[in-house]
């Protein structure tokens, strides 16, 4: 992968100031450290830096047409290149290079805006067509790339990190209050919106197109399901022989590099199957990692020593203990721009880096398969659920009413009633997100409340409510998983962001265009039967792995909450971060309430519901400290602030 970054002149054809181009991309120099390059036109600067994986030598960016009419700077990789190369050189293309980057442009040549049905892989780019005076910035299909963008005086600035946009000099570092709701209401945020007013995220599965002064959003794909009752069922035999084979291609394609390539393996069954297919395609193990998490009920050493023992492979482990996770969070904020509240999100941090210090750039990952699959423990409490629902008529509404006098974050009647009204069900994933949402009503300060103004985080997603209800309810949940947790905080705050911190490209083939429509299209029987998850991929990997392996319960990945950041051993910043004088400061939290739950805190039951809501409260509470400290307000505690280098080196 790589950085872009860059800015268009909407109004006239001013030049370009280089002094604002070039910070841009040195912000985040980090993704891409091999290389740099600019073009710029009047009124046009585009900017990238290079992870040089394929055509080491020659893939330099920004990449041109034959006759320098079309540019392309370029994030991500196209998994079918070689096949594209040869089409396009049947086709009477000259190409200069070997490298993905160069297909993009001739692809445009070919088909204009039908290029996206043509592009397979993982991607974000910005391209520019003078003759039509066009800018197009695109994302992939589920997200796996980052882009964001700006629209400032007359400009439209965009960079694959935030703090490239920041660092062009031309948009300030401000807060939108809502953007913040989205961490404390679904973990993650997969709107446009973001955490500084006036940035936006380009979804997944859009474009941006801008001519003139005309800035369009288009969607070119979504993801689909088949009604309820159309779903593909038939032989199982068949069908895990049908999942191999999509499978084995999508590894064989994110295999392709010009750099020795190594997987991520925890103690799930979805980096074991992706280690084993390494292994089967190429006669031998790749190298593995594994974090080892510092805590007993957390260490998944054992069981990835297991699947690494079956696969002949030696794994690194990488260590990180409660102290080494909660000292590396500023660092893991600076790296995904926003708060994060899943604290395995420092422990993948923790291990792109163990990746990058062993001279490694690519590596294999297991994320999608949860979604594809239905392998997360919300898909059974919610089958669970349903069937009380079927007796009572409205289950959930009659036991969110009788609940409420004693969990007082149970979520109101009128939040699902809008949830319902929105997408069309109460998605699985709601009980688990309003135990996150209850942090709201417990810290947030007058003056947050004030300033959401009674907006919903909900508000900013816009569903096709009367094609999602056509669908079987564990699909609609899926669904969910792909547009919430997986786009905006899976394949962000523990995926890309970490990884490209460190320079490191992480490749997920469970989020291969034909895995994903594959895995769509089948029933939702050999997805979850009965409280079985995962089902076909398990008996898919059974040929692979010991069954052991293959069958090992869904244990997810995960690492201590609030118990990372209190305590003798817990880092002096978070004293100071939560002291009266830092919460009056950024202004989200009542200190009162804050301090109120420090004191109560040690003599919470371990078994309390309302526990677990106060630690992934506090959490939230502690990272959007470190946020704010870092990019808005340096006065919060004793540590770095972010700064745009001035610098290109």
């Amino acid at each position: 992968m790589c950085g872009i970054a860059g800015m268009i002149d909407l109004r006239e054809r001013r030049p370009v100031d280089r002094s604002s181009l070039q910070p841009m991309v040195a912000a985040i120099r980090h993704r891409g450290p091999d290389d740099l390059g600019f073009h710029v036109e009047p009124g046009l600067g585009l900017g990238a830096c290079r992870l040089s994986i394929i055509d080491v030598a020659g893939g330099h960016q920004p990449i041109s047409n034959e006759d320098g009419t079309v540019w392309v700077a370029f994030n991500g990789e196209l998994f079918d290149y070689p096949e594209i190369r040869e089409s396009l050189l049947a086709r009477g293309h000259t190409l200069k290079t070997r490298c993905d980057t160069e297909a993009v442009v001739h692809l445009w040549e070919d088909h204009g805006e039908q290029i996206f049905d043509r592009l397979q892989g993982q991607f974000a780019f910005a391209l520019w067509d003078s003759r039509q005076r066009c800018l197009i910035l695109a994302r992939d299909r589920v997200g796996i790339s980052p882009l964001f963008w700006a629209r400032q005086d007359d400009w439209l600035l965009f960079g694959s990190e935030i703090k490239a946009i920041l660092a062009s000099g031309r948009v300030a570092a401000r807060v939108d209050p809502r953007g913040l709701d989205h961490l404390f209401t679904y973990f993650c945020q997969s709107a446009a919106r973001t955490c500084f007013a006036g940035v936006n995220a380009l979804l997944p599965g859009h474009y941006l197109k801008v001519s003139g002064d005309r800035v369009e959003t288009h969607r070119y794909w979504d993801l689909d399901f088949p009604d309820a009752g159309d779903e593909r069922v038939g032989d199982e035999d068949k069908l895990v022989d049908e999942l191999d084979g999509v499978m084995t291609r999508a590894v064989e394609r994110r295999l392709r590099s010009d750099v020795p390539v190594v997987s991520y393996l925890s103690g799930g069954v979805d980096s074991a199957v992706i280690a084993a297919l390494i292994r089967r395609q190429r006669g031998e193990p790749a190298p593995t990692f594994t974090v080892r998490i510092g805590e007993k009920q957390f260490d998944e050493s054992r069981e990835a020593g297991e699947a690494a023992a079956s696969l002949g492979t030696q794994t690194t482990f990488v260590n990180g203990d409660l102290s080494q996770l909660a000292s590396s969070y500023p660092e893991l904020i600076r790296a995904t721009e926003a708060p994060v509240a899943d604290t395995t999100c420092a422990a993948m941090l923790l291990q792109s880096r163990a990746v990058h210090e062993h001279g490694y750039k690519v590596a294999l990952s297991g994320e999608g398969a949860d979604e594809a699959f239905a392998g997360y423990v919300w898909f059974k409490s919610d089958r669970l659920r349903r069937g009380f629902e079927s007796v009572t008529g409205q289950w959930p509404e009659i036991v969110n009413w009788a609940l409420r006098p004693f969990l007082p974050w149970v979520p109101t009647l009128k939040h699902v009633g809008a949830i319902r009204e929105k997408f069309g069900c109460m998605p699985a994933q709601m009980d688990v997100h309003n135990v996150m949402a209850a942090s709201r009503r417990m810290f947030y300060s007058r003056s947050m409340w004030e300033s959401l103004d009674g907006h919903q985080a909900m508000d900013d997603f816009e569903f096709d409510t009367a094609r999602i209800r056509r669908w079987h309810p564990l699909n609609r949940s899926l669904y969910f998983n792909y547009k919430l947790m997986l786009a905006g905080m899976l394949l962000s705050h523990k995926g890309d962001r970490p990884a490209m911190h460190n320079s490191v490209e992480t490749r997920p083939p469970f989020l291969d265009e034909d895995v994903v429509a594959f895995a769509a299209g089948i029933h939702p029987k050999y997805k979850l039967r009965g409280f079985q998850d995962k089902l076909l991929l398990r008996l898919f990997a059974e040929r692979l792995l010991p069954k052991s392996v293959a069958m090992r319960p869904k244990k997810m990945f995960r690492a201590p909450m609030w118990g990372s950041f209190v305590g003798d051993k817990a880092p002096p910043f978070v004293r100071q971060l939560l002291s009266k004088e830092s919460l009056e400061a950024s202004g989200y939290f009542d200190p009162a309430a804050v301090q109120r739950t420090l004191t109560q805190f040690p003599s919470m039951s371990r078994f309390s519901p309302r526990r677990v809501a106060v630690e992934m409260g506090m959490i939230n509470v502690i990272a959007t400290q470190i946020w704010h400290h870092t990019f808005i307000d340096p006065r919060l505690a004793d540590l770095p602030h972010w700064r745009p280098d001035l610098s290109c080196s």
